[in-house]
């Protein structure tokens, strides 16, 4: 699994993390990678200079089977 290719989903949706963004702000997203697998990532954006910023990712797993219902039913 290559967690970054959650993000290349046109239909992936991401949120604040409110509640665990006490030192950084981070985010959570669901997108399906190319394989057809739902993912969770977990991350914060980087910034490396003035003009350019990244992602880090903190954490990325499969998407549990109700995450995965959860992301199926937006996805309509």
């Amino acid at each position: 699994m290559i967690a970054g290719r959650g993000f290349l989903d046109p239909l992936g949706i991401s949120s604040f993390d409110e509640e665990h963004s006490e030192r950084e702000e981070r985010w959570v997203s669901l997108g399906r990678e190319s394989y057809g697998k739902v993912l969770v990532l977990v991350h914060t954006f980087a910034e490396f200079s003035a003009e350019e910023w990244g992602i880090r990712i903190i954490s990325a797993r499969k998407a549990t089977k109700r995450e995965a219902r959860q992301y199926e039913e937006i996805e309509r």
